[in-house]
């Protein structure tokens, strides 16, 4: 007898409880510009701290922004805002880069990205 049957489960996405937005690539952003702007304050043992917790959340950052590109995001959205790939890429690309540096420059950059995703977001959602 079978204690469990392994049945294959389909989704149309990651989430499929609907539930997206690009506050969560924001929130992590915040985090990583915040570590950036107190590192040169910090003794040794938490400046390493920092540079792990940066590279996480910028990894975070990336996550939450590929979820809203590959799962939210459709063919009619593309249509509409015809640069949607680039904006997406770009943005995950500046948070590659700010686990390059200790620029809270790069983060404002960051921030300013996913701020205009997030306004295309909010505009498809009308």
């Amino acid at each position: 007898m079978k204690l469990f049957r392994i049945k294959p489960v389909y989704a149309h996405c990651d989430l499929p409880c609907g539930v997206y937005d690009p506050a969560q690539a924001r929130i992590e952003a915040e985090s990583v510009k915040a570590m950036m702007a107190k590192y040169e304050g910090l003794d040794e043992h938490n400046k390493l701290r920092a540079v792990i917790l940066i590279e996480q959340r910028a990894e975070l950052v990336k996550h939450h922004l590929w979820v809203l590109w590959t799962d939210y995001f459709k063919p009619v959205h593309l249509e509409k805002y015809p640069d949607l790939h680039e904006k997406f890429w770009l943005a995950t690309k500046q948070a590659g880069e700010c686990k390059h540096h200790m620029d809270v420059a790069e983060a404002d950059k960051l921030l300013e990205m996913i701020d205009e995703i997030a306004k295309i977001f909010w505009e498809t959602k009308q």
